[in-house]
């Protein structure tokens, strides 16, 4: 379990060998200071900053960036070190934010090698300070903790490292910046891209999943992430190796070189991966993470632009004889004026940042595997049998308001940690108010319909089984594609009897799988007991669903995706609230998705709310048939 702290709480690391990830909402300088047990710094030998990134144990990032990646080893720390504080200060002389209380809040986690997350902690409160200790690992009773500590300082990087003891802080603060401006090449840096999805972009609600966290955001995917420049494979060893040391990470291609004056242009799979698949997936992980600060910061620059032309006009105004006059006219053009000025400097800068990701998204997009691809992208026209499972499946596409024709995939990790649920309510969108509620409902049998089918085209034959639930039998027309095509593993249930079964059969099967595990006897399950992942598609919950019925169900919810037993309902949520309190646990454990477009996600980096829109098959095309067609035939196959 991730530990969200809250400024002064502290709690265990589990291991010596972490990396800390900071994300901002600009760039950031990252540094980090080793102290005895009372924090004090005996020398600049002992500040890991962008003029001195590395120490024994501890490496930091050589530019400023809005995001960071720290690696540590506290086994490897120089003798009589008890403690190790991360610091951040905005750069000087880059044209971002002054003070941190004009940027989006700063989030740091803490995490193991795997990007599991420890513990994380999101600077809140802070206002005119422009460097802060965000938070120290410390040593205490032989056993090491990490403490959030989130104090600022006014007065900027120098008046931080005096509070720690350091010897000429304010010359070694200027040395800082100095060396943060010689080795910044733009702006705004990007954050670092994403390397799994595990547990971030996720609320009860429903959250775009990030990278270790991933389904996630959601405080953001949340989210692993592949090495920055400083950590790169290629550059000169550290004094920390995460090298596998019998594992060879397949060669990025190098981007084709750009000319004087111009950028590089972008390259398909250009991120960290041991396969084209996890570099694409890394490298969309990437896009999603740059585009949301990117916003972030935009919008972070027009508050304040507008926040400060507010301040200027009441001290400008104070006088009330001065709101009628000249100098009053001219206080307000001026104010105006500046917030004007402001605007549109940072915006420049965003749609700079727009244009990079359009133009990245051109020439992703057509390279992604079927996993990732939308049903118009050609790869799904000639599907291949797939001979393992992708690491990720897209259910659809985000983007934001600023440019909604900016797309990025939203992926999902397989196997799925949770099931999804299609809500077939009304939304407040547009969309749904010209379909009706019967067009909605139409919809999301049919999003959950292409759902499947992408699952059942992705998984290797005969790896992966669909089981439907239709208790009134209300949706034939919409789930005819899979009866006809013959890819289910029975007919579609009906009635309370039908639910029962099934029920009763997946139960048995994770009940019968768990206990196979836990006594390690995997050899020692029942010959009828299907290995697959399975997947049961619900339409209509609750209707036909009884108390017992309704408990089986959560316990497939919770302990079905060990087992791999995965949920897809298709309910109405508002229609559900008449069962009462007993069904919220069950939608807090799911991913909800709308068949329409819908902005109900929102990120865990700074809370953006995304648009989704589900990956739909375009109208007039037979893919749908096509690729079920072919998954019937590898699995007759298989058979033979």
């Amino acid at each position: 379990m991730t530990a969200e702290l809250v400024r002064g709480q502290n709690h265990p690391l589990p291991r010596t060998r972490l990396e800390i990830r900071v994300s901002a909402g600009s760039p950031v300088v990252a540094g980090a200071t080793l102290g005895d047990e009372h924090g004090v710094v005996q020398g600049v030998e002992r500040i890991a900053h962008p003029g001195s990134p590395r120490l024994p144990g501890l490496e930091v990032s050589s530019r400023a960036a809005a995001g960071h990646r720290l690696a540590v080893d506290l086994e490897a720390l120089p003798t009589g070190v008890r403690r190790v504080t991360v610091l951040l200060a905005l750069p000087v002389g880059l044209g971002g934010p002054a003070t941190f209380g004009a940027a989006a809040a700063p989030f740091v986690a803490v995490t193991g090698l795997d990007g599991t997350e420890v513990a994380s902690f999101t600077l809140t409160g802070l206002d005119a300070e422009s460097a802060v200790s965000a938070l120290e690992l410390y040593r205490r009773h032989g056993v090491w903790k990490v403490r959030a500590v989130g104090q600022g300082y006014a007065d900027g990087l120098a008046a931080l490292l005096t509070d720690q003891g350091v010897p000429g802080a304010a010359e070694l603060a200027a040395a800082v910046h100095e060396a943060v401006a010689r080795g910044a090449a733009r702006s705004l840096a990007p954050p670092p891209r994403a390397a799994t999805a595990a547990g971030r972009v996720q609320r009860a609600e429903g959250t775009a999943e990030h990278p270790s966290a991933p389904a996630g955001p959601t405080r953001p995917a949340t989210a692993p992430t592949a090495p920055t420049a400083s950590a790169d494979p290629a550059a000169p060893s550290g004094p920390i190796d995460y090298a596998h040391p019998r594992r060879r990470p397949a060669a990025v291609p190098p981007p084709p070189a750009a000319g004087p004056g111009q950028e590089a242009r972008p390259v398909a799979g250009d991120a960290a991966g041991r396969s084209m698949d996890e570099r694409l997936y890394n490298q969309i992980w990437g896009m999603f993470e740059d585009l949301a600060r990117s916003a972030a910061a935009w919008r972070s620059a027009a508050e304040f632009a507008e926040s400060r032309m507010g301040r200027e006009l009441d001290r400008a105004l104070s006088d009330p004889r001065d709101r009628i006059s000249a100098a009053g006219d001219r206080a307000r053009q001026e104010a105006r004026a500046k917030r004007d000025e402001l605007i549109a400097r940072a915006r420049e800068v965003f749609d700079r940042d727009l244009d990079r990701l359009a133009a990245e998204a051109a020439v992703v997009e057509p390279a992604l595997p079927a996993a990732y691809a939308g049903w118009a992208n050609p790869v799904w026209h000639a599907p291949g049998v797939a001979m393992d499972m992708p690491m990720a499946l897209r259910i659809g596409d985000l983007h934001l308001p600023e440019r909604t024709g900016l797309r990025i995939p939203l992926l999902v990790r397989l196997p799925m940690e949770r099931g999804v649920w299609v809500d077939s309510g009304r939304t407040d969108s547009e969309a749904a108010d010209l379909l009706g509620a019967d067009g909605v409902r139409r919809l999301a049998v049919e999003s959950a319909v292409t759902l499947a089918a992408r699952l059942l085209a992705v998984y290797p034959p005969g790896e992966f089984s669909v089981h439907v639930v239709d208790p009134a039998g209300a949706a034939a027309p919409q789930l005819a594609p899979l009866v006809d095509a013959g890819v289910l593993a029975g007919p579609p249930a009906a009635g309370a009897a039908g639910v029962a079964a099934v029920l009763a059969h997946l139960t048995r099967h994770v009940d019968l799988m768990q206990m196979a595990v836990r006594a390690g006897a995997a050899d020692s399950l029942p010959p009828d007991l299907d290995a697959a992942e399975h997947l049961l598609v619900i339409n209509d919950f609750p209707h036909g669903f009884d108390d017992r019925a309704v408990t089986q169900l959560r316990y497939l919810a919770d302990e079905g995706p060990s087992a791999g037993v995965h949920l897809l309902i298709v309910a109405d949520r508002a229609e559900a609230r008449a069962y009462g309190p007993v069904l919220d646990p069950l939608w807090r454990s799911l991913l909800r998705i709308t068949p329409v477009a819908d902005d109900h996600l929102a990120d865990p980096w700074v809370g953006h709310a995304w648009t989704f829109e589900p990956a739909a098959v375009p109208p007039g095309s037979r893919v749908l048939e096509q690729v079920l067609a072919a998954v019937a035939a590898a699995r007759r196959t298989v058979g033979r």
